[in-house]
């Protein structure tokens, strides 16, 4: 299945801004099956996308392996009203130390230090995967 997007767009100045944040996101992915799946993840935005990371075994980043169409919502967990959907494409962009770098750094973002630094420790005996999303498709909430 051809799962590439025809262009990628360029996001606003102020969901850039939001998705700096630490919000969490809530991913969709699409079973074998044809069913969705759901999972909620941390992220990095760099570059108008998204950086996120899983430990290999599970659902949602197989799904993304085999097909890379994915939706995204983002809310401000102090106002759940305001909020960002993106559709768009994941690539697998790192395995092995890359992936343990990536996921240390979302540890660090979403946790004070001390939480990070175990929470770090117990990714190192994981396989972890990152995939990179670029979004063709944005849905502003954030008025």
């Amino acid at each position: 299945m051809d799962t590439a997007p025809t262009r990628t767009i360029a996001l606003p100045d102020h969901v850039r801004r939001f998705l700096a944040e630490p919000h969490f996101a809530t991913i969709a992915t699409s079973d074998p099956d044809g069913r969705p799946r759901q999972a909620v993840i941390w992220y990095l935005f760099e570059d108008d996308g998204l950086v996120i990371n899983s430990r290999v075994g599970r659902r949602w980043p197989a799904n993304l392996v085999r097909d890379g169409r994915v939706s995204v919502a983002i809310l401000d967990e102090a106002d759940p009203l305001r909020w960002v959907g993106l559709s768009g494409v994941a690539e697998v962009v790192a395995e092995g130390p890359p992936a343990q770098a990536a996921i240390a750094a979302m540890a660090r973002r979403y946790d004070d230090p001390a939480t990070a630094e175990r929470k770090i420790r117990e990714f190192e005996t994981q396989q972890r995967i990152t995939f990179r999303l670029r979004f063709i498709g944005v849905h502003d909430h954030l008025d």
